[in-house]
This record gives C-alpha cells, sequence and structure tokens, in this order.
C-alpha cells in the first residue's frame, strides 16, 4: 500500500485482488481467503476434537468440514440472491447463463453464508456412516451449531481482508477528492468503477479523470476502459499513476477492516472465551448470534449499503438481518437457561 500523502492524507489504495499470475491463469486473494479460512476451521475442529471438546469425532473433522464448505458456498450465494437481489433468479443471459451462478454479480451474503452454517450443522448432527453401516458422531443439531460458530469468526475475519485487498464492500465518504482526511481513512481507485452511481467528483474532477485515464487507453477504447489500466498501473505501483489519480479520489471509512476486527477477532474471542467451559448446547451460538449482530448494526452506519438494494425506512436490509439474528439469540438463550439439559458443548480448557 503507498504511504500517506502530506497534503491529503489517508492511504491511497493499491493493493491487487490478483496473489500471482502464470498465463492466463490467476490465483486470486479472495479465492485464498476461502481455502484459509476452511483451513483454520478443519484445525480448528481437530483440536476441539482432540480436547474433547466436542461430539464430533477427530477422523471425520475433514469430513464434517467438507460438509460445512458446501453450507457456505450455497448458502451464502442463495442468500445474496434472495436477500438483496431476487432479479438475479430471472437473469439468463451470457455465462454462466443464469444469474445465481454468476459470482461476480453481487458475490456473497454472510447471513445467507450463517443459514448454510445452519443446514450444515443440521447435516452434522445426523452422524456419519461407519464401515459397517452404523451411524458414528451423532448429536445435538445445537451442538454441530454450536462447533460451526466456533470456527466461522476465521473465516468471516479472512473474508473480510479479501474484501478490503480488492477494494469492495467500500465505507462512506469520511472526506471528497482533494480535500484532506483522517491518516486512517482510504481512497479506493475503484470507487470510479464500483459505485459509478453514488460518487461526489465535481465535473472539473471527472474531466481530470477522464483525460488521465485517456493516456492509458488504447487508441479504440474510451477513457472509461482506459480507467481499467490506469487501475492496473496504480496496482503495479507506477507512482505517475498514483499521483494523478489519488485527488481524484474520495477517502472512505475502511469498514472491511472494521469488519474483520468486529466480526473475526471480537466475535471469536468472545465465543471462544465461553468455549473454555462445558456448555449446554446452544449457548455459544446464541452469543455468537447477539455479539456478531450488534457489531454488525452500527457497522452499517458507515458501510455503503449494497447499489440498487431498496432498505427498510431508514434501515438497511443488512442491520434488519442482523437485529433479527439478535433477537434469535437472545431468544434461544433464555430458552436454553429454562430448559437446561447436559453440558456438551465446548470445554476445551479442560482435559479430554
Amino acid at each position: 500500500m503507498s504511504v500517506p500523502t502530506t497534503d491529503l492524507g489517508g492511504w491511497l489504495h493499491d493493493l491487487s485482488p490478483v496473489f500471482f499470475e502464470i498465463g492466463g491463469f490467476a490465483v486470486r486473494w479472495y479465492g485464498l481467503s476461502y481455502l484459509a479460512g476452511f483451513a483454520a476451521a478443519y484445525l480448528l475442529l481437530r483440536f476441539l476434537s482432540k480436547r474433547g471438546a466436542t461430539l464430533i469425532p477427530a477422523d471425520r473433522v475433514f469430513d464434517a468440514v467438507l460438509t460445512l464448505v458446501v453450507g457456505v458456498v450455497v448458502g451464502g450465494r442463495l442468500g445474496y440472491v434472495l436477500l438483496y437481489d431476487p432479479a438475479l433468479l430471472g437473469l439468463v443471459d451470457g455465462f454462466p447463463f443464469w444469474g445465481v451462478l454468476a459470482v461476480n454479480n453481487g458475490g456473497m451474503s454472510s447471513h445467507g453464508g450463517m443459514a448454510g452454517v445452519a443446514i450444515a450443522a443440521w447435516k452434522l448432527s445426523r452422524g456419519f456412516k461407519d464401515e459397517s453401516g452404523g451411524v458414528v458422531g451423532r448429536c445435538p443439531a445445537l451442538h454441530a451449531m454450536d462447533m460451526c460458530c466456533l470456527m466461522a469468526p476465521a473465516g468471516l475475519f479472512f473474508g473480510r481482508i479479501a474484501n478490503f485487498i480488492n477494494g469492495e464492500l467500500l465505507g462512506k465518504i469520511v472526506a471528497t477528492p482533494g480535500q484532506p482526511a483522517p491518516w486512517w481513512a482510504v481512497r479506493y481507485p475503484q470507487e470510479i468503477i464500483t459505485e459509478s452511481d453514488r460518487l461526489v467528483q465535481t465535473e472539473a474532477q471527472w474531466d481530470e479523470i477522464a483525460r488521465v485515464s485517456s493516456r492509458y487507453a488504447l487508441p479504440d477504447e474510451t477513457w472509461y476502459a482506459g480507467y481499467d489500466r490506469l487501475l492496473s498501473a496504480v496496482q503495479r505501483g507506477d507512482q505517475a499513476a498514483q499521483s494523478a489519480i489519488e485527488p481524484l479520489i474520495s477517502a472512505r471509512y475502511p469498514t472491511q477492516l472494521m469488519q474483520a476486527s468486529l466480526d473475526g477477532l471480537l466475535v471469536g474471542a468472545v465465543v471462544w472465551l465461553i468455549a473454555m467451559k462445558k456448555r449446554t448446547p446452544g449457548v455459544i451460538g446464541s452469543w455468537f448470534l447477539i455479539v456478531y449482530g450488534l457489531g454488525r448494526v452500527p457497522m452499517d452506519f458507515v458501510r455503503l449499503s449494497d447499489a440498487g438494494v431498496a432498505q427498510f425506512g431508514g434501515v438497511t436490509r443488512g442491520q434488519a438481518y442482523s437485529a433479527l439474528m439478535v433477537v434469535i439469540g437472545v431468544v434461544v438463550l433464555i430458552w436454553i437457561k429454562r430448559r437446561g439439559g447436559e453440558r456438551l458443548s465446548g470445554g476445551w480448557r479442560q482435559s479430554a
């Protein structure tokens, strides 16, 4: 990332979404974030199994994580389509011919991913078939959910870091183009492409963006196509490109890093502290829902809502879904308290 300028303050985002590229094959940070999340889930669940903190057998941890992978990917994509952009259900033009499969159009939903995790947890609770045709590792569904909630913060953390590297899910503006910004603010050149209908550049600044971009365009390309080449130059560390575009970009909240801290580090710390001792199934998962929801509701005050997605009055859909998560977590926690039951989840600080 480039150093902050003395005059404007803040940071110019110059990170490339591509980790490395060989020929026409590119390995992207976003895909690596999923791999890192699932690898962390495997290691954490194996640790819990060896410590006697879960009923999932150690030799079935890999199978459990594969089930979780399917739940996260399918739930995350379907969640975005159903909760944020149902019109994608009818999109049939171009590859891959069905809007639901076009993950580059809208991406994934964290709330949908959690719904997918819930279904995966139910599947895990049914146990695994052994060589003799019997079933091993059968457990209460809430216990399986607790285990998923102990693994989820790592995936959320890596995912938000990848969002930051990609320059997506931008925060709201804290300083307009050319104006001084706080040291922690970030100027994302990607805003010209991803937020074209929600920008604040003046007419003169747009003219300058077009002029600078035209220098990078091929003879038969528009300045807008040239901007893609300008962005690539910025990500390659081209100082001339960085100096030219920085005064023309808004400074924003680094909401991806803020969410990585909340969704990953804070939520992870809370659920793992709770899981130090044996808990009734559902307690760990309830606290996950509560802490995640309480963190996401205020975050949407500084994060841009998805373009074209209607709000519920003055409340974003993300806030509404997160508030519902808090309510569900509190209700389940009260229900568990009244119902009681054997303590089966957690206890990783205790002897196996």
